[in-house]
Order: structure tokens, then sequence, then C-alpha cells
């Protein structure tokens, strides 16, 4: 079992393209082994980011709960690096998320009101 809770395991474009000439069909996700299970490393799906939590792009804000927040916070903390708060991944989009969401807004141009809508996950997902 690979564990990594201080960066994310994240394949270059070299590495992917390695793979895939090694007869390797796909790249394996960093989804939850089971409920309760915390993903802990972002990988690359198609061209996007993925934590295992959440594949859509829902709209989340602060308030929300659940597996789009814990979505939105692995991205922010494993594959962009914005600090996400002492709580790390929980699920729970508050003040912290917030403003990590905001930074990271203001980092890729985009409007900055601290809710991932469209734009925001696409610029997440990368």
């Amino acid at each position: 079992m690979i564990t990594t809770k201080k960066s994310a395991v994240l394949l270059s474009g070299g590495a992917l393209a390695a793979a895939l000439l090694m007869g390797t069909a796909g790249v394996a996700s960093a989804a939850p082994a089971g409920a309760g299970a915390t993903a802990t490393a972002a990988t690359a799906k198609a061209a996007s980011w993925y934590c295992g939590y959440e594949s859509g792009t829902p709209y989340t804000d602060r308030g929300d709960r659940g597996n789009k927040v814990r979505e939105v916070q692995c991205l922010l903390r494993d594959v962009w690096g914005f600090n996400i708060g002492a709580t790390g991944v929980d699920g729970d989009f508050g003040k912290a998320t917030e403003d990590a969401v905001k930074a990271f807004q203001r980092s890729r141009g985009l409007a900055v009101d601290g809710k991932v809508g469209p734009n925001t996950w696409r610029k997440l997902r990368g």
C-alpha cells in the first residue's frame, strides 16, 4: 500500500507516455478503498486531474459537505499546492477551503467568489 500524505503522486506526460508504450491500458486512480477511506494522492485521468472522490463537476461552496468537497480539497492541496487548513481533506467546505478556492481562482484569472462552479472545476481538473 502506498500512502502519500505530504505530496501527490503526479504522472508527468512522459511517465504517462511510457506507461502507454509499455502496454498499460490506463492510469489507476487514487480512489478510496472503502467507506471512510481517504484518497491521498491525485492521478492524471484522461488528461485531467482526479483524486477518487468525485468524477463529475458538481457546484459546491461554503457550507457543503461530502465527496465533491473532498475532491476540491484534494485537488487544491495535492495537485496545485494550496493550503486548505489544518484539518486537511475532510469533506467540510469551511473558511479555509473557501480561502484556498479564492486564492486558486485569483491565480488562474477566474472570478474570485469562493464558489466552485464550471469554470473553477475546469481549471482544477487541469
